[in-house]
């Protein structure tokens, strides 16, 4: 990525502000039928390598979830999503959310953000093995991963297929607030706007998922740093501890934003509430809050579920925003 700069300490100050308010609930994703798209089709390339600075960088794919539009862009008009679907070039009854983990190199460690969702959210996830394997890799040679909120499509795949841990060594850092919401309790999903039977499946999910981590779990306060070169922001609204991550090395960063936008077509280039935000309004300021400190610092983004690989840059308009993908490095 070109270097560019970005105010961090206003960062941490602006994530310190958010935290000192009071933590909000987050949401879920839609029922899945996802259909593989060509860019996760046996053949194409499931990885992409790029630097930020000293730090080695790798979008993994674990390939793809989605659902109906309308679960994505809640206050739309039907008549409005048709139209801009359409022009989109993107089907009009099915919206494909990609996802991309991100693995860096820092301090000698191998450092995973999001797990994946692995089989937990349709039969199209749980590639990040496979494109480990691409890259020399095995799961076990991940020493950290750290989660933006407990999602199943952010903490699926850290249950092996044998029901233990996927990624044997490594210390999984997750939300408080989050842990304390679906884990810890018995999370009330009355909000999702789905089937009773898939908030039952979806809450099921996140326990199962991270069941196997026993004492393996740091939890972390959002506005937190990780580790040298890594700090998270509060982005409060989606779920009740999300965070955004920052990577940084020298003059270069990216800045990842989880789940603050489903899909840059309703939720960037329009800017459609997500029906999944369980406080729609604290997701909208926590959207707009970091969407501004992308777009003015002009700081490279990575978008969870944005088209692979999901690097881009964040365009402040007259009316919000507008994503300009990334050109591909070869």
């Amino acid at each position: 990525m070109a270097p560019l700069t970005i105010n961090r300490r206003r960062i941490m100050l602006t994530a310190a502000a958010a935290g000192a308010s009071s933590l909000m609930l987050g949401s879920a994703i839609g029922p899945v039928h996802a259909q593989a798209p060509s860019a996760v089709a046996a053949g194409n390339t499931g990885y992409y390598r790029f630097s930020i600075g000293e730090i080695s960088a790798t979008v993994l794919s674990d390939g793809v979830i989605g659902g109906p539009p309308r679960i994505y862009a809640s206050d739309a008009t039907e008549a409005e999503l048709q139209e801009v679907l359409r022009r989109a070039f993107l089907p009009r009854d099915h919206l494909t959310l990609n996802l991309n983990t991100l693995l860096i190199e820092v301090g000698g460690r191998r450092v995973l953000l999001e797990a994946g969702a692995g089989q937990t959210m349709g039969p199209n996830g749980g590639r990040i093995f496979q494109n480990l394997s691409a890259i020399g890799l095995s799961a076990a040679d991940i020493d950290a991963i750290v989660v933006s909120h407990t999602h199943p499509d952010h903490v699926g795949n850290l249950r092996g297929a044998d029901g233990g841990r996927a990624f044997p060594n490594a210390t999984v850092y997750a939300p408080r607030a989050d842990w304390e919401f679906f884990i810890s309790n018995d999370p009330d999903l009355s909000y999702m706007p789905v089937p009773e039977d898939f908030r039952r499946r979806f809450g099921a999910a996140i326990k199962q998922s991270v069941a196997p981590l026993g004492k393996a779990v740091e939890l972390y306060d959002a506005g937190a740093e990780i580790l040298p070169g890594l700090n998270t922001i509060a982005a409060y609204g989606h779920t009740p501890g999300m965070a955004t991550f920052l990577v940084h090395s020298g003059n270069e960063q990216l800045l990842l934003t989880a789940d603050l936008a489903y899909h840059p077509v309703v939720n960037v280039n329009n800017s459609w509430r997500p029906g999944p935000d369980r406080d729609k309004d604290t997701a909208l300021a926590s959207r707009r809050r970091i969407f501004d400190m992308a777009a003015t610092d002009r700081v490279p983004v990575l978008g969870f579920h944005y088209p692979f690989p999901g690097l881009g840059y964040m365009l402040k308009t007259d009316t919000g925003y507008a994503w300009v993908p990334a050109g591909w490095q070869f």
